[in-house]
């Protein structure tokens, strides 16, 4: 009797343990699960601009006079304040800021497609979106892509500024293309690379050998330039 009791006790602590340890488990899948699903779009952040310069002027007023003179800067500050609301109320006249920083595959091109659709869903035809671009260029697909998205605000008669305050070359400079307006720092690179090749070619060995040469192609442009071959002006276009 006593043995059947001890092994009573024993498969009860034995389910206990493994009942918590399948609680446990299928607590951690689930959380692994949610994680997982997310929001695939993730977040956009929102900086309002002005704010923070304003915050930093007016820091700089008020440390720039003296002791005696801080208080009455202040109220001078809040009255400016308030009447600036009452002005942007009645113009409501935005512009947004778009970073962009470019590699190769132009990565970012998902956030700015994001970014663009959310200010696209606001944005009234008197407001403008600045684009912070650097890129030293890439992928010709991938630019365009990313290129495309910047068309987008165009077809939407917004105004878009293009500012460059470092690099935009290749790739980049054809997303800077888009815009009304390419603003460029003094020593910017902007603009495009451009692409040299350079090969031989024995056609005229050939024929002095009275060799033949025949290049085979599935259409008119798969092969322009060839080694062996005779290069036409067209083909070097």
């Amino acid at each position: 009797m006593d043995f059947l009791i001890e092994y009573g006790m024993f498969l009860a602590k034995a389910l206990t343990i493994i009942i918590s340890i399948g609680l446990v488990l299928s607590m951690v899948v689930s959380t692994s699960q949610k994680t997982n699903r997310g929001d695939d779009n993730g977040e956009i952040e929102i900086l309002p601009l002005n704010i923070d310069f304003e915050k930093t002027k007016n820091k700089l007023r008020i440390a720039t006079v003296e002791e005696s003179e801080k208080k009455i800067e202040r109220k001078k500050i809040k009255k400016e304040s308030k009447n600036k609301n009452a002005l942007n109320l009645k113009s409501k006249r935005r512009v947004y800021v778009v970073n962009f920083e470019g590699n190769i595959a132009a990565s970012a091109v998902d956030n700015l497609r994001e970014e663009i659709t959310a200010i696209l869903s606001v944005a009234d035809k008197k407001d403008e979106i600045i684009v912070k671009l650097e890129s030293s260029g890439g992928m010709v697909h991938s630019y365009g892509l990313a290129s495309s998205q910047l068309d987008r605000i165009k077809k939407a008669k917004l105004k878009l500024t293009i500012c460059v305050d470092k690099v935009a070359a290749s790739g980049g400079y054809m997303m800077a293309c888009v815009g009304d307006k390419i603003i460029a720092a003094p020593f910017a690179i902007v603009g495009s690379i451009g692409v040299v090749a350079q090969m031989p070619n024995f056609n005229k060995l050939l024929k002095k050998h009275d060799i033949d040469f025949e290049l085979l192609t599935a259409g008119e442009h798969k092969r322009t330039l060839t080694l062996f071959g005779k290069n036409t002006d067209k083909g070097r276009e």
